[in-house]
C-alpha cells in the first residue's frame, strides 16, 4: 500500500538533505519533491501546495548535520500532508447517524460514482458498520439500470439481514429512492442507503438523472465512491460529481492495492471535502476509516 510513492519520497529527501538547506538547495529540493508526488497520481495543484507548505516550513533552517536536515525535512513534509487531509468539512458518519437518531430522525445517504468502482459493496460494507452499531437499516435499489444490480444488492441484503425497497428494472430510480425515505419514517428505520446507477461524469442525461434523485430524496450525505487506482481520472470525477451534486465525503476502494495514495492526498484538498472511509479488501469488515495521521504515517514513516 503507498509503497511505490513512500519509496519516491525516501529518495526524494534522501537526495534533499545530501548537503545544507540553503535557499537555493531548498528550492531545488521541494521541485524534485513536487515531480515525485505528480509523477505518483498527486493532482498538480496539490503537489505543488504541499511543496509549498513544505518549503515555507523550512525556510531559515540551518543546520550542518545531515541525519538532522533530512528528519527536519520528513517533518516538514508530514505536516504539510496532513494539513492538505485536513478538510473543510470533517465528517464522521457514525457521530452523525448517532445524533440524528438520538433527535428522532432517520439519516439518508446516498452514494454516487462511476461505473466500476465497487459503490455497491461499499454500501453493503458501510451497511454492515452501521448495523453492528445498533442502527435499523433499508435500502434504496436506486440502481434500475444495469443488468443484475437489483439482484447483487439483494444479495448483499439478504446476508446482512437487511431490507431492500426495490421497483422493477427501467423504473424511475427517485421514486424508489423516494418510496426507502418514507418506509423509513413510517417504521421508524434510522438509516436509508441509496444505490444509485454508476454514470460516466461526461453523461449529461445520467448526470441530471441523479441530480433528480438528490432532489427528490433529499439525502442528508451524499458520498463519492471512487477507485484508488483510478489515480488522477478519481479526482476528476470527484470534482464533477461535487459541482454536480455538492458531496459531503468521499470513500475510496481497492486502497489495499494503491502504489501511490494520490487519490486520497488529492480528492479532499481539491473538493474539500473528506475521505471518509477506504476499502481494503473484499469482506464486509474491510471498509477502514481513514486517518490522515494513518495515512501519513505509512507514506514517511522510518
Amino acid at each position: 500500500m503507498f509503497e511505490k510513492l513512500r519509496g519516491a519520497l525516501d529518495g526524494a529527501i534522501t537526495k534533499a538533505t545530501t548537503k545544507e538547506l540553503t535557499d537555493k538547495n531548498l528550492t531545488d529540493a521541494v521541485w524534485d519533491l513536487q515531480l515525485v508526488l505528480i509523477q505518483n497520481d498527486v493532482a498538480v495543484e496539490v503537489a505543488e501546495h504541499i511543496c509549498d507548505l513544505t518549503k515555507e516550513k523550512l525556510l531559515g533552517t540551518r543546520t550542518g548535520r545531515l541525519e538532522k536536515t533530512g528528519r527536519l525535512f520528513k517533518e516538514a513534509l508530514a505536516e504539510s500532508v496532513r494539513e492538505v487531509l485536513t478538510p473543510q468539512k470533517p465528517l464522521d458518519i457514525l457521530d452523525y447517524v448517532a445524533e440524528r437518531r438520538a433527535n428522532g430522525e432517520p439519516t439518508t445517504i446516498m452514494f454516487v460514482g462511476v461505473n466500476g468502482t465497487g459503490k455497491t459493496t461499499t454500501l453493503a460494507k458501510l451497511a454492515h458498520i452501521l448495523k453492528n452499531k445498533g442502527h435499523s437499516i433499508v435500502i434504496a435499489a436506486g440502481d434500475t439500470y444495469r443488468a443484475g444490480s437489483i439482484e447483487q444488492l439483494e444479495k448483499h441484503a439478504e446476508a446482512l439481514g437487511i431490507r431492500v425497497i426495490k421497483q422493477s428494472y427501467g423504473s424511475d430510480a427517485a421514486a424508489v429512492a423516494y418510496d426507502a425515505v418514507a418506509h423509513a419514517r413510517a417504521k421508524n428505520v434510522d438509516v436509508v442507503l441509496i444505490d444509485t446507477a454508476g454514470r460516466m461524469q461526461s453523461n449529461k442525461n445520467l448526470i441530471n438523472e441523479m441530480k433528480k434523485i438528490a432532489r427528490i430524496a433529499e439525502p442528508d450525505l451524499k458520498i463519492f465512491i471512487g477507485d484508488a487506482l483510478a489515480g488522477n481520472d478519481a479526482l476528476s470525477q470527484a470534482k464533477e460529481f461535487h459541482e454536480a451534486i455538492d458531496i459531503d465525503g468521499a470513500i475510496l476502494t481497492k486502497v489495499d492495492a494503491d502504489p501511490s495514495g494520490g487519490a486520497a492526498l488529492s480528492i479532499t484538498f481539491v473538493t474539500g471535502r473528506p475521505v471518509v472511509y477506504i476499502g481494503v479488501g473484499q469482506t464486509y469488515d474491510d471498509l477502514q476509516h481513514f486517518d490522515p495521521d494513518w495515512f501519513t504515517e505509512r507514506l514517511l514513516a522510518d
